[in-house]
């Protein structure tokens, strides 16, 4: 697997985007919904990262810089055919050491509630994620969880 800066120009990364947040949609409702368009993606303070195995996407995830100590994961999402295959544990286990290089002192998420977002939780908790309340714009949401690893 190869993981690599994209620059959200190609047509697989636009199709997995619309994917994920088309799935958003289908387990929560709009007004719970914090994913970023593939335009919002492309600001400076957000970098996005795809995983390759040769010229298949596998999936892809991104990081948002809140401030010079803190890091929000965003747009985690592994292609539906990769599922089960440790994509998002490679794809997580790269943005936390990109967060340590960049000396954030916090890795915050936010994500679902809903059962389709059990496997999301399951893989930020056994790599150290703990709940946690709202962080930086977000509101109390029963249909958001927020986590965060202390780095």
């Amino acid at each position: 697997m190869n993981i690599v800066d994209d620059g959200l120009e190609g047509p697989e990364m636009a199709a997995l985007l619309r994917e994920h947040v088309q799935g958003m949609f289908d387990a929560s409702p709009p007004d719970s919904i914090h994913t970023l368009s593939i335009d919002a993606l492309r600001s400076p303070d957000i970098t996005v990262w795809s995983a390759w195995e040769g010229s298949e996407l596998l999936g892809c995830g991104a990081l948002k810089e809140l401030d010079d100590d803190t890091g929000e994961m965003k747009s985690m999402r592994t292609a539906d055919d990769h599922l089960g295959k440790g994509v998002a544990t490679e794809i997580l286990q790269h943005i936390v050491k990109i967060s340590r290089q960049r000396g954030y002192r916090s890795l915050y998420l936010e994500t679902g509630s809903a059962p389709a977002f059990e496997p999301a939780h399951s893989l930020y908790l056994k790599a150290g994620f703990s709940y946690c309340g709202p962080f930086a714009d977000y509101s109390d949401d029963p249909f958001s969880r927020f986590m965060v690893l202390p780095l």
